[in-house]
């Protein structure tokens, strides 16, 4: 049997594309008071980047999340099991 790193929501062919990320991140929610900084932001990305559960640079496969979106959200953890690589910001 094969293994595959397939978004657990997703189709194969579906994308998600600079500008769904921007249209997400432009909404009320994403406002001063639930984001991360963007030192915080740098940091939980390079993270992604280095883990193996990142697909295409955007999707998490242990999860389904947007990283981009995810990691902008100070209440947002690694979901990655046993504790994740990166915790919420308690400011």
């Amino acid at each position: 049997m094969a293994t595959t790193t397939a978004c657990k929501g997703c189709r194969d062919d579906y994308k998600v594309t600079e500008a769904q990320i921007a249209r997400i991140l432009a909404s009320s929610m994403f406002n001063e008071g639930n984001t991360a900084s963007d030192q915080v932001y740098t940091e939980r990305v390079a993270i992604c980047r280095t883990c193996p559960k990142l697909q295409d640079g955007v999707t998490c496969t242990a999860c389904g999340c947007i990283i981009p979106v995810v990691a902008r959200l100070k209440a947002r953890g690694c979901p990655l099991p046993g504790g994740g690589l990166w915790q919420p910001v308690n400011e």
